[in-house]
Protein backbone atom coordinates (compact mmCIF):
# COMPACT_ATOMS: atom_id res chain seq x y z
CA UNK A 1 0.00 0.00 0.00
CA UNK A 2 2.62 2.51 1.12
CA UNK A 3 4.64 1.41 -2.36
CA UNK A 4 1.32 2.13 -4.20
CA UNK A 5 1.06 5.67 -2.39
CA UNK A 6 4.54 6.47 -2.72
CA UNK A 7 4.74 5.64 -6.73
CA UNK A 8 1.09 7.97 -6.88
CA UNK A 9 3.30 11.24 -4.93
CA UNK A 10 6.13 10.44 -7.16
CA UNK A 11 4.09 10.63 -10.00
CA UNK A 12 2.22 13.58 -8.84
CA UNK A 13 5.78 15.28 -8.51
CA UNK A 14 6.63 14.73 -11.71
CA UNK A 15 4.10 16.04 -13.06
CA UNK A 16 3.95 19.23 -10.88
CA UNK A 17 7.59 19.51 -12.14
CA UNK A 18 6.37 19.37 -15.62
CA UNK A 19 3.80 22.04 -15.74
CA UNK A 20 6.25 24.44 -13.53
CA UNK A 21 8.95 23.71 -16.45
CA UNK A 22 5.84 24.55 -19.08
CA UNK A 23 4.79 27.65 -16.91
CA UNK A 24 8.30 28.75 -16.96
CA UNK A 25 8.63 28.51 -20.35
CA UNK A 26 5.41 29.87 -21.55
CA UNK A 27 5.96 32.99 -19.39
CA UNK A 28 9.50 33.41 -20.96
CA UNK A 29 8.26 33.41 -24.24
CA UNK A 30 5.47 35.74 -23.26
CA UNK A 31 8.23 38.02 -22.09
CA UNK A 32 10.46 37.73 -25.45
CA UNK A 33 7.05 38.44 -27.40
CA UNK A 34 6.56 41.26 -25.44
CA UNK A 35 10.16 42.74 -25.81
CA UNK A 36 10.03 42.13 -29.70
CA UNK A 37 6.78 43.90 -29.48
CA UNK A 38 8.30 46.83 -27.96
CA UNK A 39 11.11 46.98 -29.49
CA UNK A 40 9.44 47.08 -32.60
CA UNK A 41 7.21 49.49 -31.39
CA UNK A 42 10.37 51.89 -30.51
CA UNK A 43 11.64 51.43 -34.14
CA UNK A 44 8.49 52.48 -35.65
CA UNK A 45 7.95 55.58 -33.09
CA UNK A 46 12.03 56.42 -34.12
CA UNK A 47 10.85 55.75 -37.79
CA UNK A 48 7.92 58.78 -37.62
CA UNK A 49 9.53 61.26 -35.28
CA UNK A 50 10.02 63.51 -37.47
CA UNK A 51 6.33 63.73 -38.43
CA UNK A 52 3.83 64.86 -36.51
CA UNK A 53 0.39 63.28 -35.95
CA UNK A 54 -2.85 63.61 -33.45
CA UNK A 55 -2.46 62.33 -30.17
CA UNK A 56 -3.01 58.37 -30.30
CA UNK A 57 -3.59 55.68 -27.31
CA UNK A 58 -0.77 53.51 -26.71
CA UNK A 59 -2.25 50.53 -27.13
CA UNK A 60 -5.80 51.53 -29.23
CA UNK A 61 -3.75 53.96 -31.15
CA UNK A 62 -5.84 56.06 -33.99
CA UNK A 63 -8.60 53.41 -33.81
CA UNK A 64 -11.45 56.00 -32.66
CA UNK A 65 -11.09 58.10 -35.93
CA UNK A 66 -12.03 54.92 -37.84
CA UNK A 67 -15.06 54.09 -35.69
CA UNK A 68 -16.62 56.80 -35.41
CA UNK A 69 -18.30 57.32 -39.19
CA UNK A 70 -16.16 60.48 -39.78
CA UNK A 71 -13.01 58.68 -41.25
CA UNK A 72 -12.73 60.97 -44.10
CA UNK A 73 -13.68 64.12 -42.18
CA UNK A 74 -10.50 62.75 -39.85
CA UNK A 75 -8.63 62.80 -43.15
CA UNK A 76 -9.33 66.18 -44.37
CA UNK A 77 -8.22 67.34 -40.54
CA UNK A 78 -4.99 65.68 -41.59
CA UNK A 79 -4.24 67.29 -44.55
CA UNK A 80 -5.39 71.03 -42.73
CA UNK A 81 -3.27 70.54 -40.16
CA UNK A 82 -0.27 68.17 -40.55
CA UNK A 83 1.88 69.23 -44.07
CA UNK A 84 2.63 66.71 -46.55
CA UNK A 85 1.62 63.54 -44.50
CA UNK A 86 1.16 62.15 -41.24
CA UNK A 87 1.04 59.00 -39.33
CA UNK A 88 -2.02 56.60 -38.13
CA UNK A 89 -1.58 54.24 -35.59
CA UNK A 90 -3.89 50.86 -35.77
CA UNK A 91 -3.12 49.55 -33.02
CA UNK A 92 0.64 49.58 -30.69
CA UNK A 93 2.46 47.91 -32.92
CA UNK A 94 1.18 48.77 -36.15
CA UNK A 95 1.33 52.20 -37.87
CA UNK A 96 1.17 53.40 -41.75
CA UNK A 97 2.47 57.22 -42.87
CA UNK A 98 -1.09 58.59 -44.67
CA UNK A 99 0.23 60.85 -47.82
CA UNK A 100 -1.59 63.27 -49.10
CA UNK A 101 1.09 65.89 -50.74
CA UNK A 102 1.48 65.78 -54.53
CA UNK A 103 5.24 66.29 -54.35
CA UNK A 104 5.31 63.07 -52.04
CA UNK A 105 3.10 61.05 -54.06
CA UNK A 106 5.33 61.97 -57.19
CA UNK A 107 8.22 60.36 -55.27
CA UNK A 108 6.56 57.41 -54.35
CA UNK A 109 4.66 57.01 -57.16
CA UNK A 110 7.72 57.01 -59.24
CA UNK A 111 9.52 54.04 -57.48
CA UNK A 112 8.47 50.58 -57.75
CA UNK A 113 8.03 49.56 -54.18
CA UNK A 114 5.17 46.84 -53.84
CA UNK A 115 1.83 46.66 -52.18
CA UNK A 116 1.52 46.13 -48.75
CA UNK A 117 1.34 42.45 -47.98
CA UNK A 118 -0.16 43.00 -44.66
CA UNK A 119 -3.21 44.11 -45.94
CA UNK A 120 -3.52 43.18 -49.25
CA UNK A 121 -3.08 39.53 -48.75
CA UNK A 122 -6.12 39.74 -47.00
CA UNK A 123 -7.59 40.18 -50.60
CA UNK A 124 -5.90 36.90 -52.38
CA UNK A 125 -8.57 34.52 -50.90
CA UNK A 126 -11.25 36.51 -53.38
CA UNK A 127 -9.22 37.72 -56.24
CA UNK A 128 -5.47 35.73 -56.50
CA UNK A 129 -2.47 37.27 -57.08
CA UNK A 130 -3.15 39.12 -60.33
CA UNK A 131 -2.51 42.70 -61.63
CA UNK A 132 -3.39 43.94 -58.62
CA UNK A 133 -1.97 42.58 -56.19
CA UNK A 134 1.61 41.05 -58.36
CA UNK A 135 4.56 42.43 -57.73
CA UNK A 136 8.28 42.82 -59.37
CA UNK A 137 8.97 40.98 -62.83
CA UNK A 138 5.77 39.02 -62.67
CA UNK A 139 3.73 41.91 -62.30
CA UNK A 140 5.35 43.01 -65.00
CA UNK A 141 5.15 40.49 -67.46
CA UNK A 142 1.73 40.31 -67.09
CA UNK A 143 1.04 43.85 -67.37
CA UNK A 144 3.06 44.25 -70.04
CA UNK A 145 0.68 40.65 -71.66
CA UNK A 146 -2.65 42.57 -71.10
CA UNK A 147 -1.83 45.96 -72.25
CA UNK A 148 -2.86 45.07 -75.97
CA UNK A 149 -6.47 44.50 -74.55
CA UNK A 150 -6.39 48.33 -73.49
CA UNK A 151 -5.61 49.46 -77.48
CA UNK A 152 -7.53 52.81 -78.91
CA UNK A 153 -8.39 50.08 -81.72
CA UNK A 154 -10.12 47.82 -79.17
CA UNK A 155 -11.87 50.53 -76.94
CA UNK A 156 -13.41 52.12 -80.04
CA UNK A 157 -15.86 49.46 -81.03
CA UNK A 158 -16.80 48.83 -77.02
CA UNK A 159 -18.16 52.56 -76.81
CA UNK A 160 -21.33 51.30 -78.50
CA UNK A 161 -21.92 48.21 -76.19
CA UNK A 162 -21.36 51.03 -73.32
CA UNK A 163 -24.42 52.82 -74.84
CA UNK A 164 -26.79 49.72 -75.36
CA UNK A 165 -26.12 48.55 -71.58
CA UNK A 166 -26.38 51.80 -70.29
CA UNK A 167 -29.54 52.63 -72.33
CA UNK A 168 -31.16 48.97 -70.91
CA UNK A 169 -30.99 50.68 -67.44
CA UNK A 170 -32.22 53.92 -68.09
CA UNK A 171 -35.21 51.72 -69.58
CA UNK A 172 -35.41 50.10 -66.18
CA UNK A 173 -35.47 53.23 -64.65
CA UNK A 174 -38.50 55.01 -66.55
CA UNK A 175 -40.14 51.72 -65.73
CA UNK A 176 -39.53 52.51 -61.70
CA UNK A 177 -39.92 56.33 -61.98
CA UNK A 178 -43.82 55.64 -60.81
CA UNK A 179 -42.99 52.89 -58.45
CA UNK A 180 -40.67 55.28 -56.23
CA UNK A 181 -40.58 58.89 -55.48
CA UNK A 182 -36.58 58.39 -55.42
CA UNK A 183 -34.39 55.77 -56.71
CA UNK A 184 -31.38 54.29 -55.26
CA UNK A 185 -28.54 54.40 -58.25
CA UNK A 186 -25.46 52.28 -57.04
CA UNK A 187 -27.01 49.06 -57.33
CA UNK A 188 -28.54 49.46 -61.02
CA UNK A 189 -25.37 50.75 -62.12
CA UNK A 190 -22.76 48.17 -60.69
CA UNK A 191 -25.11 46.15 -62.80
CA UNK A 192 -24.95 48.05 -65.71
CA UNK A 193 -21.25 48.16 -65.69
CA UNK A 194 -20.72 44.65 -65.06
CA UNK A 195 -23.05 44.11 -68.11
CA UNK A 196 -20.34 46.36 -69.86
CA UNK A 197 -18.08 44.65 -68.94
CA UNK A 198 -18.83 41.36 -69.80
CA UNK A 199 -19.59 42.17 -73.27
CA UNK A 200 -16.55 44.32 -73.78
CA UNK A 201 -13.67 42.47 -72.17
CA UNK A 202 -15.35 38.98 -71.96
CA UNK A 203 -17.57 38.91 -75.53
CA UNK A 204 -20.66 37.76 -73.18
CA UNK A 205 -23.35 38.18 -75.35
CA UNK A 206 -26.44 37.95 -72.92
CA UNK A 207 -28.13 40.59 -70.72
CA UNK A 208 -26.62 40.37 -67.34
CA UNK A 209 -28.82 43.40 -65.97
CA UNK A 210 -31.43 40.60 -66.13
CA UNK A 211 -29.38 37.81 -64.90
CA UNK A 212 -29.80 35.84 -61.01
CA UNK A 213 -26.34 34.96 -61.25
CA UNK A 214 -24.62 38.48 -61.46
CA UNK A 215 -26.72 39.94 -58.50
CA UNK A 216 -25.52 37.32 -56.60
CA UNK A 217 -22.13 38.11 -57.64
CA UNK A 218 -22.62 41.62 -57.00
CA UNK A 219 -24.16 40.92 -53.37
CA UNK A 220 -20.44 38.72 -53.19
CA UNK A 221 -18.69 41.90 -53.84
CA UNK A 222 -20.54 44.52 -51.69
CA UNK A 223 -19.61 41.75 -48.66
CA UNK A 224 -16.21 41.56 -49.83
CA UNK A 225 -15.90 44.94 -50.10
CA UNK A 226 -16.87 45.54 -46.09
CA UNK A 227 -15.48 41.69 -45.02
CA UNK A 228 -11.48 43.17 -46.24
CA UNK A 229 -11.59 46.29 -44.50
CA UNK A 230 -13.15 45.04 -41.46
CA UNK A 231 -10.30 42.42 -41.57
CA UNK A 232 -7.39 44.68 -41.91
CA UNK A 233 -8.35 46.77 -39.11
CA UNK A 234 -8.75 44.30 -36.35
CA UNK A 235 -6.05 42.98 -34.94
CA UNK A 236 -7.57 39.88 -33.77
CA UNK A 237 -8.60 38.87 -37.53
CA UNK A 238 -4.87 38.82 -38.55
CA UNK A 239 -3.93 35.26 -38.36
CA UNK A 240 -6.07 33.05 -40.89
CA UNK A 241 -6.38 30.03 -38.62
CA UNK A 242 -8.45 32.16 -35.96
CA UNK A 243 -10.51 34.11 -38.92
CA UNK A 244 -11.52 31.06 -40.69
CA UNK A 245 -12.98 30.09 -37.15
CA UNK A 246 -15.09 33.34 -36.98
CA UNK A 247 -18.47 34.24 -38.35
CA UNK A 248 -17.17 36.85 -40.37
CA UNK A 249 -14.15 34.41 -41.93
CA UNK A 250 -16.98 31.84 -42.96
CA UNK A 251 -19.19 34.64 -44.33
CA UNK A 252 -16.00 35.80 -46.51
CA UNK A 253 -14.78 32.20 -47.73
CA UNK A 254 -18.93 31.92 -48.58
CA UNK A 255 -18.36 35.33 -50.67
CA UNK A 256 -15.35 34.52 -52.36
CA UNK A 257 -17.05 31.06 -53.71
CA UNK A 258 -19.74 32.82 -55.20
CA UNK A 259 -17.49 35.19 -56.76
CA UNK A 260 -15.30 32.70 -57.90
CA UNK A 261 -18.44 30.54 -59.51
CA UNK A 262 -19.18 33.87 -61.29
CA UNK A 263 -15.67 33.76 -62.75
CA UNK A 264 -15.28 30.37 -63.36
CA UNK A 265 -18.55 29.87 -65.55
CA UNK A 266 -17.40 32.97 -67.57
CA UNK A 267 -14.03 31.09 -68.17
CA UNK A 268 -15.47 27.62 -68.78
CA UNK A 269 -17.77 29.84 -71.90
CA UNK A 270 -15.22 31.42 -73.29
CA UNK A 271 -13.28 27.74 -73.49
CA UNK A 272 -15.41 26.13 -74.88
CA UNK A 273 -16.51 28.78 -77.48
CA UNK A 274 -12.62 29.36 -78.66
CA UNK A 275 -12.70 25.41 -79.24
CA UNK A 276 -15.39 26.22 -81.58
CA UNK A 277 -13.43 28.78 -83.67
CA UNK A 278 -10.30 27.40 -84.20
CA UNK A 279 -7.04 28.19 -83.66
CA UNK A 280 -5.09 31.83 -82.74
CA UNK A 281 -4.64 32.73 -86.08
CA UNK A 282 -8.38 31.82 -87.11
CA UNK A 283 -9.66 33.64 -84.13
CA UNK A 284 -7.45 36.58 -85.13
CA UNK A 285 -8.44 36.92 -88.83
CA UNK A 286 -12.20 36.99 -87.49
CA UNK A 287 -12.05 40.01 -84.80
CA UNK A 288 -9.18 41.83 -82.09
CA UNK A 289 -8.32 39.49 -79.30
CA UNK A 290 -10.53 41.10 -76.07
CA UNK A 291 -9.36 40.63 -72.34
CA UNK A 292 -10.10 36.93 -72.06
CA UNK A 293 -9.03 35.90 -75.12
CA UNK A 294 -5.45 37.39 -74.38
CA UNK A 295 -5.31 35.08 -71.27
CA UNK A 296 -6.16 32.15 -72.41
CA UNK A 297 -4.15 32.14 -75.68
CA UNK A 298 -1.23 33.07 -73.04
CA UNK A 299 -2.27 30.03 -71.95
CA UNK A 300 -2.34 27.81 -74.44
CA UNK A 301 1.37 28.89 -75.52
CA UNK A 302 3.07 29.14 -71.78
CA UNK A 303 1.45 26.90 -70.01
CA UNK A 304 3.71 26.13 -67.87
CA UNK A 305 4.43 29.60 -66.88
CA UNK A 306 0.45 31.16 -66.79
CA UNK A 307 -1.46 28.48 -64.66
CA UNK A 308 -5.30 28.02 -64.46
CA UNK A 309 -4.75 29.97 -61.80
CA UNK A 310 -2.94 32.77 -62.66
CA UNK A 311 -6.07 33.11 -65.62
CA UNK A 312 -8.41 32.82 -62.89
CA UNK A 313 -6.60 35.55 -60.70
CA UNK A 314 -6.40 38.00 -63.58
CA UNK A 315 -10.15 37.44 -64.30
CA UNK A 316 -11.54 37.78 -60.95
CA UNK A 317 -9.25 41.02 -60.41
CA UNK A 318 -10.27 42.57 -63.68
CA UNK A 319 -14.08 41.34 -62.76
CA UNK A 320 -14.11 43.43 -59.81
CA UNK A 321 -11.74 46.28 -60.91
CA UNK A 322 -13.20 46.70 -63.94
CA UNK A 323 -16.95 47.24 -62.76
CA UNK A 324 -17.14 48.08 -59.06
CA UNK A 325 -14.37 51.29 -59.26
CA UNK A 326 -16.37 52.75 -62.42
CA UNK A 327 -19.88 52.18 -61.55
CA UNK A 328 -18.91 53.99 -57.97
CA UNK A 329 -17.09 57.26 -59.72
CA UNK A 330 -20.61 57.05 -61.97
CA UNK A 331 -23.02 57.02 -58.97
CA UNK A 332 -20.82 59.78 -57.50
CA UNK A 333 -20.78 62.06 -60.54
CA UNK A 334 -24.31 61.56 -61.39
CA UNK A 335 -25.05 63.04 -57.63
CA UNK A 336 -22.37 65.76 -57.50
CA UNK A 337 -24.26 66.91 -60.65
CA UNK A 338 -27.55 66.61 -59.29
CA UNK A 339 -26.31 68.65 -56.19
CA UNK A 340 -25.45 71.16 -58.57
CA UNK A 341 -28.55 71.55 -61.56
CA UNK A 342 -26.40 74.59 -62.95
CA UNK A 343 -23.52 72.55 -63.98
CA UNK A 344 -26.15 69.64 -65.15
CA UNK A 345 -28.15 71.87 -67.30
CA UNK A 346 -24.53 73.17 -68.63
CA UNK A 347 -23.80 69.85 -69.68
CA UNK A 348 -27.09 68.74 -71.14
CA UNK A 349 -26.85 71.68 -73.03
CA UNK A 350 -23.23 70.56 -74.45
CA UNK A 351 -24.41 67.22 -75.21
CA UNK A 352 -27.78 68.21 -76.98
CA UNK A 353 -25.67 69.93 -78.88
CA UNK A 354 -23.89 67.04 -80.22
CA UNK A 355 -25.79 64.36 -79.98
CA UNK A 356 -29.45 65.50 -80.33
CA UNK A 357 -32.00 62.81 -79.43
CA UNK A 358 -28.83 60.56 -78.31
CA UNK A 359 -29.87 58.06 -80.59
CA UNK A 360 -26.39 56.80 -81.19
CA UNK A 361 -23.15 58.06 -79.61
CA UNK A 362 -19.49 57.07 -80.85
CA UNK A 363 -16.06 57.31 -79.86
CA UNK A 364 -15.59 60.52 -81.95
CA UNK A 365 -18.11 62.16 -79.79
CA UNK A 366 -15.93 61.36 -76.40
CA UNK A 367 -13.25 64.07 -77.13
CA UNK A 368 -16.26 66.43 -78.11
CA UNK A 369 -17.67 67.52 -74.58
CA UNK A 370 -15.45 69.61 -73.01
CA UNK A 371 -17.51 70.67 -70.32
CA UNK A 372 -18.95 67.38 -69.31
CA UNK A 373 -15.74 66.31 -69.28
CA UNK A 374 -14.42 68.98 -66.42
CA UNK A 375 -17.37 67.90 -64.59
CA UNK A 376 -16.51 64.79 -64.82
CA UNK A 377 -13.20 65.05 -62.91
CA UNK A 378 -13.87 67.27 -60.77
CA UNK A 379 -16.76 64.80 -59.16
CA UNK A 380 -13.76 62.24 -59.58
CA UNK A 381 -11.78 64.82 -57.53
CA UNK A 382 -14.59 65.45 -54.98
CA UNK A 383 -15.09 61.52 -54.82
CA UNK A 384 -12.31 59.68 -56.02
CA UNK A 385 -13.52 55.86 -56.65
CA UNK A 386 -10.46 54.11 -54.81
CA UNK A 387 -9.82 56.58 -51.81
CA UNK A 388 -6.36 54.65 -51.41
CA UNK A 389 -3.72 52.92 -52.37
CA UNK A 390 -1.03 50.88 -49.64
CA UNK A 391 3.29 50.49 -50.58
CA UNK A 392 5.78 48.93 -48.88
CA UNK A 393 9.12 50.87 -49.02
CA UNK A 394 11.51 48.42 -50.50
CA UNK A 395 14.43 50.38 -49.46
CA UNK A 396 14.97 54.18 -47.93
CA UNK A 397 12.99 56.73 -49.19
CA UNK A 398 13.74 60.47 -48.80
CA UNK A 399 10.99 63.11 -49.06
CA UNK A 400 11.49 67.04 -51.08
CA UNK A 401 11.73 68.37 -47.29
CA UNK A 402 14.38 66.32 -46.06
CA UNK A 403 12.14 63.80 -43.87
CA UNK A 404 12.54 60.20 -44.33
CA UNK A 405 11.43 56.80 -43.88
CA UNK A 406 13.54 53.14 -43.56
CA UNK A 407 13.09 50.28 -45.31
CA UNK A 408 9.90 48.25 -44.42
CA UNK A 409 7.99 51.10 -43.31
CA UNK A 410 4.34 51.45 -44.51
CA UNK A 411 2.78 54.13 -46.75
CA UNK A 412 -0.99 55.21 -47.55
CA UNK A 413 -0.98 57.33 -50.39
CA UNK A 414 -4.75 58.36 -49.44
CA UNK A 415 -6.17 59.88 -53.02
CA UNK A 416 -9.16 60.87 -51.24
CA UNK A 417 -7.12 63.41 -48.89
CA UNK A 418 -5.41 64.90 -51.58
CA UNK A 419 -8.09 65.57 -53.99
CA UNK A 420 -9.33 67.67 -50.15
CA UNK A 421 -6.22 69.40 -49.49
CA UNK A 422 -6.98 72.77 -49.37
CA UNK A 423 -2.86 73.21 -49.81
CA UNK A 424 -3.32 71.84 -53.29
CA UNK A 425 -6.65 72.58 -54.16
CA UNK A 426 -8.32 76.12 -52.90
CA UNK A 427 -11.75 75.92 -50.86
CA UNK A 428 -11.60 71.71 -51.85
CA UNK A 429 -15.47 70.83 -50.99
CA UNK A 430 -16.68 73.67 -53.51
CA UNK A 431 -17.91 71.45 -56.89
CA UNK A 432 -15.84 73.92 -59.56
CA UNK A 433 -15.13 72.35 -63.09
CA UNK A 434 -13.42 75.40 -64.08
CA UNK A 435 -10.92 73.52 -62.05
CA UNK A 436 -9.98 71.52 -65.41
CA UNK A 437 -10.45 73.81 -67.57
CA UNK A 438 -7.67 73.79 -70.46
CA UNK A 439 -5.78 76.97 -69.39
CA UNK A 440 -5.85 75.55 -66.49
CA UNK A 441 -2.36 74.61 -64.45
CA UNK A 442 -2.00 71.96 -61.55
CA UNK A 443 0.98 69.77 -59.93
CA UNK A 444 1.38 66.44 -62.25
CA UNK A 445 0.53 64.44 -59.03
CA UNK A 446 -2.84 66.65 -57.97
CA UNK A 447 -5.23 64.74 -59.86
CA UNK A 448 -5.14 61.34 -59.50
CA UNK A 449 -8.20 59.17 -59.72
CA UNK A 450 -6.16 56.55 -61.41
CA UNK A 451 -3.55 56.45 -59.16
CA UNK A 452 -0.47 57.20 -61.08
CA UNK A 453 3.29 55.94 -61.82
CA UNK A 454 3.74 52.48 -63.80
CA UNK A 455 1.10 50.96 -61.73
CA UNK A 456 -1.67 53.42 -62.41
CA UNK A 457 -4.81 51.54 -63.50
CA UNK A 458 -4.86 49.71 -66.47
CA UNK A 459 -8.10 50.32 -67.47
CA UNK A 460 -8.14 54.18 -67.07
CA UNK A 461 -9.15 54.70 -70.47
CA UNK A 462 -12.12 52.08 -71.19
CA UNK A 463 -13.04 53.86 -67.75
CA UNK A 464 -13.35 57.36 -68.56
CA UNK A 465 -14.62 56.60 -72.03
CA UNK A 466 -17.67 54.47 -69.75
CA UNK A 467 -18.33 57.41 -67.34
CA UNK A 468 -18.67 60.05 -70.69
CA UNK A 469 -21.17 57.53 -71.99
CA UNK A 470 -23.29 56.85 -69.28
CA UNK A 471 -23.44 60.59 -68.40
CA UNK A 472 -23.97 61.80 -71.75
CA UNK A 473 -26.91 59.28 -71.98
CA UNK A 474 -28.22 59.87 -68.62
CA UNK A 475 -29.13 63.41 -68.78
CA UNK A 476 -30.39 63.18 -72.01
CA UNK A 477 -33.12 61.13 -70.80
CA UNK A 478 -33.51 62.58 -67.18
CA UNK A 479 -33.34 65.54 -64.90
CA UNK A 480 -31.47 64.50 -61.90
CA UNK A 481 -31.89 65.91 -58.04
CA UNK A 482 -31.01 65.07 -54.79
CA UNK A 483 -33.28 63.55 -52.38
CA UNK A 484 -33.22 65.60 -49.15
CA UNK A 485 -34.41 62.79 -46.57
CA UNK A 486 -31.31 60.37 -47.79
CA UNK A 487 -28.20 62.10 -48.55
CA UNK A 488 -25.54 60.17 -48.91
CA UNK A 489 -22.73 58.85 -46.56
CA UNK A 490 -19.31 58.73 -48.24
CA UNK A 491 -17.60 55.82 -46.53
CA UNK A 492 -14.02 54.22 -47.51
CA UNK A 493 -14.04 50.50 -48.36
CA UNK A 494 -11.75 48.78 -51.47
CA UNK A 495 -13.74 51.49 -53.36
CA UNK A 496 -15.53 55.21 -52.16
CA UNK A 497 -19.21 53.45 -51.67
CA UNK A 498 -21.73 55.40 -49.46
CA UNK A 499 -23.33 53.64 -45.91
CA UNK A 500 -26.89 54.29 -46.90
CA UNK A 501 -26.85 54.19 -50.39
CA UNK A 502 -27.19 56.71 -53.24
CA UNK A 503 -30.36 58.18 -53.77
CA UNK A 504 -31.51 60.67 -56.80
CA UNK A 505 -35.26 61.92 -57.96
CA UNK A 506 -35.30 61.40 -61.43
CA UNK A 507 -37.58 63.39 -63.57
CA UNK A 508 -38.22 62.10 -67.48
CA UNK A 509 -37.31 64.63 -70.37
CA UNK A 510 -40.04 65.28 -72.79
Amino acid sequence: MSASVLSVTRTLGSVSGLLQVASVLGLVLLLLKAAQLYLHRQWLLRAVQEFPSPPSHWLFGHMHELQNGQELQELQKRAEKYPCASPRWLWGSRVGLIVYDPDYMKVILGRSDPKSNSSYRFMAPWIGYGLLLLNGQTWFQHRRMLTPAFHYDILKPYVGLMADSVQVMLGKWEELLSQNSSLEIFGHISMMTLDTLMKCAFSYQDNQQADRYSQSYLQAIRDLNNLVLSRVRNVFYQKDIIYRLTTEGRWNHRACQLAHQHTDRVIKLRKAQLQEEGNLEKVKSKRHLDFLDILLFAQMENGSSFSDKDLRAEVDTFMFEGHDTTASGISWILYALATHPEHQQKCREEIQSLLGDGASITWGHLDQMPYTTMCIKEALRLYAPVPSVGRELSKPITFPDGRSLPKGFLVTLSFYALHHNPKVWPNPEVFDPSRFATDSSRHSHAFLPFSGGSRNCIGKQFAMNEMKVAVALTLLRFELAPDPFRVPVPTPRIVLMSKNGIHLHLRKLL
